[in-house]
């Protein structure tokens, strides 16, 4: 058993809201000191913590500390290899590591070898990457296993929601009423753990975690051999849980109160579609462990044409007024002195985007925000403008039907006249910023020509292609393969598109792996936070960098030179404060209204 510290995303018991910085500084004033410069050469790999003992367990996850000014990035030499190696055959599976790591049979060698063609499969067809997202199809997979199957024991992450009289509520793999033994054990795993005055949060079979996150009468496991870590998978399940709030909101446990026995599975009836494609989005969505939300990249006038037509509606008492695109926000306002965490708006998104019923005809449903009140229903008018944008106006009234629809046809006719809806499209097919895009130089100078936007950039590039021919990158300098740049102030994230060699689904999802990893590290509490850390291994060189304004986190050739890669990744910085306009909502950060 183990007692992990929480992690910082954590919904809590209370959902206290973040609170925004007391001063925040303008962008360019952020941006003017924060420059990288090559580290000087550091001794060893293994240091000695204060009592004299080596501390061999930092070294090996290669976290750099110590006292290193915000202002300028700082890493060691140290390079570690074979981190995120491929895993054993045998860490697929239950059979061959049940409480040990070396438990091994020739029968447990035979079930896996014919199981693993399967799970090959089931990556290809169910994981699939951002840019992938339109050929997934929703829905529940294999419904017909069981505790006993071995395909269901082969599957390497499960997900599991119960009740604390150890009835199924939901089950990632399998059918939840053949799974009613296996919940009674987990629920037997918590109950004894508690008996005994303590709380069970992991436990560890071999390459297996299992972690229990218990939230009130409603407990959630999610048993892994994924090698991702603790804080991550904690945070994925607080997600689940906060995407059941939002169908039912937290008074749900009123009724486990007046009957333990208390079967709310019923209550779930149809939502199963919903549950899978927030797992899906694990795999893909960095929104999901930077709890950030991002922008669909637009010119600066036409987010501002759409934020004033959603501000008028907002002052005629819709409480939320969200503009999106799939994943990504076009324009979002709220009223006075409300806010929307990024999670909300996250399991919000996935709510629509996962349900058929909103894009057939405009819908009112009641939903709950967890981080803004997890005890009340709001009322969301939900209307798809075209395929992929919709809108979405939140109201506290459930007589409000009739008046959103009225602001849903005002903000619909000046979207169009303004031609945002035409922009918008164009953006989704132009795509996001481009490593191969990154400037040679892009530090201003006297007498140099102004500011060229994210579409102006790339007309020389996209005039060598033909018509309608996919763009295909080829990296970027100094071996410069992808980076996501959040700005923690603006709580907004910005993702470079994928190129080769990150150009299938499975190299797209390891390195979102080693993502949550190199971000679990960065702000692990036991020891850290950290503000730089560079590792190198047989996929990738990995840099991030944290400042109190922003966090870097950029991915490399595996062979890149570290200096080079540091003076890179100054060069991302400033190409994003170039483009800060096109990029990122200013001004309407959900925890400034």
């Amino acid at each position: 058993m183990s007692s992990d510290s929480s992690s910082s995303s954590s919904f809590g018991d209370e959902f206290t809201e973040l609170n925004p910085n007391s001063d925040p500084k303008p962008v360019d004033e952020r941006f003017g000191m924060l420059t990288l410069t090559e580290p000087a050469e550091l001794e060893p790999n293994v240091r000695e913590n204060g009592d004299g003992n080596t501390n061999e367990s930092v070294n090996r996850e290669g976290i750099e500390t110590g006292d290193v000014d915000d202002n300028q990035l700082q890493v060691e030499n140290q390079e570690i290899f074979g981190d995120e190696g491929p895993s054993s055959p045998s860490s697929s599976g239950y059979a061959g590591e049940r409480g040990s790591s070396s438990a091994t049979s020739a029968s447990g060698i035979d079930e896996t070898s014919e199981i693993n063609d399967n799970e090959i499969q089931e990556l290809r067809n169910e994981e699939i990457s951002d840019s992938q997202a339109s050929s997934w199809v929703p829905g529940k997979r294999h419904v017909d296993e069981d505790d006993a199957s071995i395909s269901w024991r082969k599957r390497k992450k499960h997900f599991f929601i119960l009740s604390n009289s150890g009835k199924p509520i939901y089950s990632r793999y399998g059918d939840e009423h053949k799974l009613a033994g296996f919940s009674a054990t987990l629920q037997a795993i918590i109950s004894y753990v508690e008996n005994g005055g303590d709380h069970v949060k992991l436990v560890k079979a071999g390459k297996h975690q299992v972690v229990f996150l218990v939230k009130g009468p409603i407990y959630l496991v999610c048993i892994s051999c994924t090698e991702e870590p603790f804080e991550s998978l904690k945070g994925q399940l607080e997600l689940i849980y906060g995407q059941m709030i939002l169908i039912l909101t937290k008074s749900i446990n009123r009724c486990f109160e007046k009957n333990p026995k208390f079967d709310m599975t019923p209550l779930l009836g149809g939502t199963d579609v919903v549950f899978y494609s927030l797992i899906h989005s694990f795999s893909w969505n960095p929104a999901t462990f930077l709890h950030a939300y991002t922008c669909l990249p637009l010119a600066y006038a036409t987010r501002q044409a759409a934020g004033a037509i959603l501000q008028d509606v907002a002052d005629s008492g819709v409480l939320f007024a969200i503009l999106m695109c799939k994943h990504k926000v076009i324009s979002l306002v709220g009223a006075q002195k409300a806010s929307l965490h990024p999670d909300d708006m996250l399991l919000l998104s996935n709510f629509v985007m996962s349900s058929e019923s909103f894009r057939t005809s405009e819908s009112f449903s009641p939903i709950c925000l967890p981080r803004y009140n997890p005890m009340a229903f709001l009322y969301a008018y939900v209307h798809f403008l075209d395929v992929d944008t919709y809108l979405m106006l939140l109201t506290t009234s459930s007589d409000a039907f009739h008046h959103l629809k009225d602001c849903r046809i005002r903000i619909e006719m000046v979207l169009l006249k303004s031609n945002v809806l035409s922009e918008v499209q164009r953006s989704m097919i132009d795509g996001g910023m481009r490593v191969e895009d990154l400037p040679v130089d892009p530090l201003p100078r006297p007498g140099s020509s102004p500011h060229v936007g994210l579409g102006q950039q790339r007309l020389s590039t996209d005039s060598l292609e033909r018509p309608g021919e996919p763009f295909t990158g080829i990296g970027g300098p100094a071996g410069l393969w992808h980076f996501i740049y959040r700005s923690i102030y603006l709580d907004q994230y910005v993702s470079s598109e994928f190129s080769p060699p990150l150009n299938s689904p499975q190299q797209q999802k390891r390195l979102y792996r080693a993502y949550q990893r190199l971000y679990a590290s960065m702000h692990d509490k036991e020891i850290g936070p950290h503000k730089t850390q560079f590792r190198r291994d047989e996929n990738y060189a990995l840099l991030c960098w944290v400042t109190q304004d922003f966090e870097l986190y950029v991915a490399f050739d595996p062979l890149a030179d570290k200096a080079l890669a540091i003076k890179t990744c100054n060069r991302v910085c400033q190409w994003v404060k170039d483009v800060e306009n096109e990029i990122f909502l200013q001004g309407a950060t959900p925890f400034s209204w």
